[in-house]
């Protein structure tokens, strides 16, 4: 069996952070300690300045296969996924055709098995009549159920009250939805369109895509959950108003209701729509400089539970049509940590919690059996991070299949230089191993 020993790490974990190594056999780690450097292992790797993460955990990622891979594959963004350091990554059923059936889903595991450099998850995907289909999810081996409650079309939208009310009262495991109040949002468009025609200003974009139409949408679910018990998980929580919809009374592992904030809510404010332009519209919006200030106040005590991407690549000549064409989203899972690891040298979160919020709160929402921290008997699914390797976002070094980034020019202090899936590997100072291919991830969940 393969053995590494990894010595002299900064290990951050479990909200501390100090020197020692840890041993990998195999997929797992069998020990954690000071000095572990009389085993006898395959290969030594010597982490002295660098701090040993986990690996981050990616709860929302949309990698467009099927059907829309000239956006980007399995394999080209679990590829990028690794580069920075996320071992393991959820993705999202609205790709083409839509994950509705339980058919449909078992096409992207399989995809997933041979193409996917990370471990991964598929979300179900609901539409207003596929309730059949979705109450047969295994909940032990697939990582959620997705209800698009706005900001979507056609089946993909769920709008119909009486699907709501059997989705929340029957589905037995976590709903994660995307918030927005679809009226709401069209009678905007249909005001700036008037005003503006196809020349409407990207800078309005939050305007249309409004602080109403959020909360509305997200106050909405929570009642929902709240009637029927529910385990709801709503993502990218992008206003300032939302985050009083949540607390922080309970421990995690006792919270029936959860939120999730996205590194481009966390790192952008609408100021940036005049530099950057369609790279940064995302839906929900990027608001206002207060929306990410409280959004930041959220996550830090702890009404927001998790860190994540998002991550929705579009080509670049997608993203250069008028702002009524152009799609929403953008590449962001090369740059996850590293960003976050930016904001930690500013002084706006610390070490120890970014590891918090982006393991081991997600391992712990979401159940996910042995990943999310450093222990012993668990997967080794490991970051090494150089904390003062300076490094600048290019087109030439960036792996998304897209090929821009919105953090491109971003000079970021820490560097990723080896990341470990299940104890394999996978990335090393700029070269992958791609000879063992990520594992499907299991939930422990009755």
């Amino acid at each position: 069996m393969k053995s590494t020993l990894i010595t002299n790490a900064k290990i951050v974990n479990e909200g501390k952070v100090f020197e020692g190594d840890v041993l990998i056999k195999g997929s797992f780690i069998e020990k954690v300690g000071g000095d572990l450097q009389n085993q006898n292992v395959s290969q030594v790797v010597d982490a002295r300045g660098h701090w040993l993460l986990p690996g981050a955990i990616d709860d929302q990622v949309h990698f467009r296969e099927p059907g829309l891979t000239h956006k980007g594959t399995i394999y080209t963004e679990s590829r990028a996924a690794v580069a920075g350091g996320v071992t393991s990554f959820m993705e999202m059923p609205n790709t083409n055709p839509p994950a509705f059936t339980q058919s449909l889903l078992a096409d992207k595991y399989q995809i997933a098995s041979r193409d996917s450099l990370a471990n991964y998850s598929f979300f179900m995907g609901t539409s207003n009549d596929n309730l059949e289909e979705v109450l047969k999810t295994d909940i032990k081996s697939v990582c959620g159920l997705k209800i698009f409650m706005g900001s979507s079309t056609g089946n993909l939208l769920v709008d119909d009250p009486k699907v709501l009310e059997s989705i929340f009262s029957r589905f037995p495991s976590i709903i994660a939805t995307h918030c927005e109040d679809e009226p709401t949002i069209r009678k905007n468009l249909a005001d700036y369109k008037e005003k503006y025609g196809d020349n409407c200003p990207v800078a309005y974009h939050p305007l249309i895509r409004n602080e109403d139409a959020c909360y509305k949408s997200s106050s909405f679910a929570i009642g929902l959950a709240k009637k029927h018990g529910t385990r709801l998980h709503i993502l990218h929580i992008s206003t300032a108003k939302e985050t009083q919809l949540f607390d922080n009374a309970l421990p995690l592992e006792k919270k029936k209701i959860t939120a999730e904030a996205c590194i481009h809510h966390l790192w952008f404010n609408d100021a940036d729509y005049a530099r950057l332009g369609m790279n940064i519209k995302w839906n929900p919006a990027i608001k206002k400089a207060s929306d990410q200030s409280e959004i930041l106040k959220a996550l830090l005590d702890n009404r927001i539970d998790v860190i994540a991407t998002d991550h929705a690549p579009h080509t670049i000549e997608e993203k250069q049509q008028g702002y009524f064409q152009a799609p929403s989203g953008g590449p962001l899972v090369q740059h996850s940590i590293v960003a976050m690891l930016e904001m930690q040298q500013q002084g706006k979160i610390t070490l120890e919690q970014v590891v918090q919020k982006m393991s081991h709160n997600v391992a712990i929402l979401f159940q996910i059996d042995r990943r999310g921290f450093i222990r012993e008997g668990y997967y080794a699914d490991l970051v090494l991070v150089n904390p003062s390797q300076p490094w600048t976002v290019k087109k030439e070094n960036i792996l998304a299949k897209c090929g821009w980034s919105p953090f491109e020019g971003q000079t970021f202090h820490a560097a990723v230089s080896h990341t470990w899936i299940s104890g394999h590997l996978a990335y090393a100072e700029g070269k992958f191993n791609e000879s063992k291919m990520g594992e499907r991830m299991s939930f422990n969940r009755d």
